[in-house]
């Protein structure tokens, strides 16, 4: 059977565990696959199986020291730096093997489009965007989005977009890239003045060789999505129309989610089904089909994370599931097994209009700011007119 999109997926991506209470749960993921499997979404799919990514590999993005205090940490205890060892990064065993495994997920989505076995590739456990050259940071050891970006460009890419829709900035790719003009990286995120990790403002533009080719849209907390999207496409078409990119590399966190314990902007399931129908549209449109799709944050475990990422494996895949579609007993129950006091939803839809008004050259909504600031930033050095809404 012939199907549009690679999907990368083996339980032993699990192994990337924070533990205890920590809130990237790896129950997201199990859910997520138990969820598209009882709806049929992955029906007749191989599941392709990564390995682990070498050290050469990784030490494309990060230093090659940092990468031996990560085999070395959970030996050596707690005193290890490299942002290892905090709250939001613990220590835990096997770290650089299961974050190794995470890079490999997404090296071999990427791997799979520059063979030209696929055109569209997800690696669901990726899309680790805060992790630096050379230290932990938002939950993330290695930035396997930035790794798969670098091993494209040299392996048949030469204009790559990375769009970020995570609500945090997309630090970590951004830093990676920020002086090569190769890639261009946009990230629509909450305003960093008031969520973690402080960055993503509309002057972070690029590099001396590089202007114009990190892209931030930083939204006011509370963008529901019918703003969300009334910015984002007052910004991203117009870029990836004029950067001409050969691949789109998406990072999808869906702690965008009006749930989500550890954010506040207000989108629903329903918006980030919306989201990824975009995508794929504009991967279709401006980059030749080429979609690499990564995971990335969300944090209401149960609720959100395995319906809006169903949802995206159902796009990938050509195999919309109706959002008035009932959530399968089969899941529900086995839900009901390891949380029994939790309160599912329904169906997979939030009962959420995505519908907007697009963004006409005004400032009289809260976003419009956000839009007026990014685009007055960014593209005159694209040669747009950033007061034209038909630029």
């Amino acid at each position: 059977m012939d199907l549009p999109a690679a999907i990368v997926w083996d339980s032993a991506l699990l192994g990337y565990d924070l533990g205890g209470e920590h809130p990237l749960h790896p129950i997201r993921l199990d859910l997520t696959i138990r969820l598209a499997s009882a709806l049929g979404v992955l029906d007749g799919v191989e599941l392709l199986v990564p390995e682990e990514a070498s050290e050469a590999e990784i030490e494309r993005v990060h230093d090659s020291g940092y990468v031996a205090a990560v085999r070395e940490a959970p030996m050596a205890g707690w005193d290890v730096g490299h942002g290892l060892g905090t709250p939001d990064n613990p220590i835990f065993s096997e770290m650089h093997e299961a974050s190794a495994m995470v890079v490999g997920s997404s090296l071999l989505a990427a791997k799979q489009i520059a063979s030209g076995a696929t055109k569209r590739a997800v690696s669901i456990a990726g899309g680790l965007h805060h992790a630096m050259r050379d230290r932990a940071a938002g939950f993330c050891v290695y930035n396997d989005a930035a790794i798969a970006i670098s091993w494209l460009l040299d392996n048949g890419f030469e204009r790559i977009a990375y769009l970020d829709t995570d609500v945090h900035h997309g630090d970590g790719v951004q830093e990676a890239f920020y002086n090569d003009p190769r890639v261009l990286t946009i990230s629509l995120h909450q305003n960093p003045l008031t969520l973690f990790p402080g960055t993503g403002f509309a002057d972070e533009t690029g590099g001396e060789d590089a202007q114009g080719t990190s892209v931030n849209v930083a939204l006011p907390p509370y963008t529901d999505d019918r703003a969300w999207f009334r910015a984002f496409h007052a910004v991203v078409p117009s870029l990836l129309q004029a950067f001409r990119p050969q691949l789109l590399v998406s990072q999808c966190g869906v702690d965008t989610h009006d749930e989500d314990p550890l954010a506040a902007l207000s989108l629903s399931v329903d918006g980030h089904r919306r989201i990824y129908r975009t995508v794929r549209e504009l991967a279709e449109q401006y980059a030749r089909g080429h979609w690499l799709a990564c995971g990335g944050g969300g944090y209401q475990l149960l609720r959100v994370v395995p319906r809006s990422w169903t949802h995206l494996l159902a796009t990938m895949l050509d195999r919309e599931v109706d959002p008035a579609t009932t959530l399968p007993r089969e899941w529900t129950d086995f839900v009901d097994e390891i949380a029994p006091s939790a309160e599912l939803p329904e169906a997979m839809t939030d009962r959420k209009s995505t519908d907007f008004e697009p963004w006409d050259g005004t400032v009289d909504e809260r976003v419009d700011a956000t839009i007026r600031d990014t685009r007055r930033a960014i593209f005159p050095l694209h040669g747009l007119d950033p007061d034209d809404p038909r630029d």
